[in-house]
């Protein structure tokens, strides 16, 4: 199981502290603290270097958002594949699905109604909970046409957010020609 990541420019998309940026960074999406490599369709390629290194991550943006009950306010969700060479970390999969979650739940997500992956919760993110299927999960969003995730807040809000995987693949491979 992965811990959540201590990296300032990518922690909005991680669920940790942002306390390392400044006030103003802290606000910004997290598409908006790096530098966009290329938009490959519904995926961006990013690369960032907090304190010297480098992180890359492929980003999206869910198509579709539902909550139950309807209308109830969040933050925006997000879902990432992050590589970090210095700590020797490769298409490591997080999600912030834009509130508290309820603890000791389980998020979960599928790709194309099959492939169901468990999600370790904390605070607002989600990582994979079993990481050994990581890599599989990766090559399954590469093929597959939609990600979904689903997750319950801390209210016991259930939400369900639809990402289109179409431009992952290029996303990825973007991601690592610059962080080889």
């Amino acid at each position: 199981m992965h811990k959540p990541l201590l990296l300032p420019i990518v922690v909005a998309a991680l669920a940790v502290s942002l306390s390392a940026l400044p006030a103003a960074a802290q606000k910004k999406p997290p598409e908006q603290q790096a530098t966009l490599l290329g938009q490959f369709d519904s995926w961006g390629a990013y690369k960032a270097t907090p304190g010297g290194k480098t992180v890359c991550f492929a980003l999206a943006k869910p198509g579709s958002a539902v909550t139950d009950p309807a209308g109830r306010p969040r933050d925006p969700s997000y879902a990432f594949i992050s590589t970090r060479p210095a700590e020797k970390v490769k298409n490591e999969i997080s999600v912030i699905v834009g509130y508290p979650q309820k603890a000791g739940f389980d998020a979960t997500a599928a790709v194309d109604g099959a492939g169901k992956y468990a999600l370790y919760t904390q605070e607002d993110g989600a990582w994979v909970k079993n990481a050994a299927e990581e890599a599989q999960m990766v090559d399954t969003m590469r093929k597959g046409a939609d990600l979904v995730v689903k997750s319950v807040s801390a209210l016991g809000t259930k939400t369900t957010d639809t990402y289109s995987l179409k431009g992952l693949g290029p996303a990825l491979d973007k991601v690592a020609d610059e962080c080889k």
